[in-house]
């Protein structure tokens, strides 16, 4: 699990409850409404339902657990295990590879060389695995729209539930008194939009956003080490390449004053 996302979620929560029990006196409970937050949590999942399909929103779940539970591989060790795999094809040739195949633990990686050693045509390599990777691109783009569909219209359904309080309390004068606990209860439902937007639909979003960034790069990586690899480049050239998905301050001297 990814700690520093767990600090940030519930920190961010802990922060909050701190401040309405502060602020409430103790009395956390004036906080809560639970036809507040049926209106909001309630009507922005249905409105889920009517923004993507059905198959799609039942897996939000599944696919929401890469942002506690995904890890990224080091790139630094895909990068030397491309060349060493570029060595073995160089010193014993690529069909060699076949067997090295049963080592590697990445079915990315030995779909790749797999199709390099049957003598698959190089576009035709390349074709798939970018096919796969774009598959792939989809559904964390699908993944992330949910959330940012939740984004978008918690807030709006907050309003909503605001105004249908705020009705609600103006259809009835008699007791002035009422009119301010009215009120705070009317603009509960406003608060709620606001907490589920900023504290939870929006920054999923931007997270899965940032997963996906950084499975794609993992993958590419990959395919450009696969294409270089049947190519037969010089192992030296296949990490020179590869390096240059690596940010400055990581690559070797000689890459940097190349640069």
């Amino acid at each position: 699990m990814d700690l520093g996302l767990l600090f940030g979620f519930l920190g961010t929560w802990a922060l909050v409850a701190w401040a309405l029990f502060s602020g409430s006196g103790g009395n956390i409970g004036m906080y809560v409404d639970i036809p507040s937050v049926v209106i909001v949590c309630g009507a922005s999942m249905t409105i889920v339902f009517f923004c993507f399909p059905a198959a799609n929103v039942k897996n939000i779940i599944g696919a929401s657990k890469k942002a506690f539970f995904w890890k990224s591989g080091s790139i630094e060790k895909l990068i030397e295990d491309m060349v060493s795999y570029a060595e073995i094809a160089r010193r014993d040739g690529i069909l060699s590879l076949e067997a090295t195949c049963k080592e590697i633990e990445d079915p990315f990686v030995v779909q790749g060389i797999q199709m390099a050693v049957d003598g698959t045509d190089p576009e035709l390599i390349e074709q798939i695995m970018i096919n796969d990777l774009d598959t792939l691109v989809e559904r964390h783009e699908t993944s992330k729209g949910l959330w940012e569909a939740i984004n978008k219209y918690a807030p709006a359904m907050g309003m909503i539930g605001t105004l249908v309080g705020l009705v609600a309390m103006l259809a009835d004068l008699s007791d002035p008194s009422a009119i301010g606990a009215g009120l705070a209860v009317a603009l509960l439902t406003t608060m709620y939009g606001a907490m589920v937007s900023n504290m939870l639909a929006g920054p999923m979003a931007d997270r899965l956003g940032r997963r996906s960034a950084e499975e794609v790069m993992y993958k590419t990586i990959i395919v450009k080490g696969v294409m270089s690899i049947q190519s037969g480049d010089n192992p030296r050239v296949v990490e020179q390449k590869l390096r240059t998905f690596l940010p400055p301050a990581m690559r070797p001297a000689a890459d940097e004053d190349a640069a």
